[in-house]
């Protein structure tokens, strides 16, 4: 028995995130939930799913219900301001900012707005930190002081922490 829980502990500490990968192994319905979803609309959009189950991690870490302080909603904490965006370029009729609870639309909408974020950046050697930014901060705000904020710093490090973790191991 305790060889088996060294076992498992060395193979937490591999991970990189032991705590992490310990709550997936207590609750993997949780984690890995949405991963089919996330792989079919994040190759939709061009994007890596694991960058976007990063993003969805560090939003709302998998709670499709959740509420952002600022009315942003579901797994990637969509605001009704980016998801209408959405459904006007996409041409989506009757769209209600309260859809945005279902985790597909949710994730339609977000990973959308994440590529048209990367697209935004694409002649930097690497959009994805500029894009995340701008996911934060909203396109409307002037970027390079957003990018100052401690905040926004802050979370495009986890997200980026995430998506190296989910890379090393190779698989969401």
């Amino acid at each position: 028995m305790l060889a088996l829980a060294a076992g498992f502990v060395y193979f937490a500490v591999l991970s990189g995130d032991p705590v992490y990968t310990v709550y997936e192994w207590m609750s993997p319905a949780r984690f890995q939930r949405y991963d089919r979803l996330i792989r079919a609309v994040a190759v939709e959009h061009q994007l890596d799913p694991m960058l976007v189950k990063a993003v969805v991690w560090r939003e709302s870490r998998f709670d499709p219900e959740k509420h952002g302080s600022r009315g942003e909603r579901g797994l990637m904490q969509v605001t009704e301001k980016a998801a209408n965006e959405w459904a006007r370029e996409n041409k989506i009729a009757d769209f209600h900012s309260d859809q945005l609870f279902d985790p597909k639309i949710n994730l339609e909408a977000g990973t959308w707005y994440l590529h048209r974020a990367v697209e935004h950046w694409k002649l930097q050697s690497d959009p994805v930190p500029f894009a995340l930014a701008e996911y934060n901060a909203g396109a409307s705000r002037t970027f390079l002081k957003n990018v100052d904020f401690p905040a926004t710093r802050k979370y495009v490090e986890s997200i980026i922490d995430r998506y190296k973790f989910y890379q090393r191991r190779g698989r969401m």
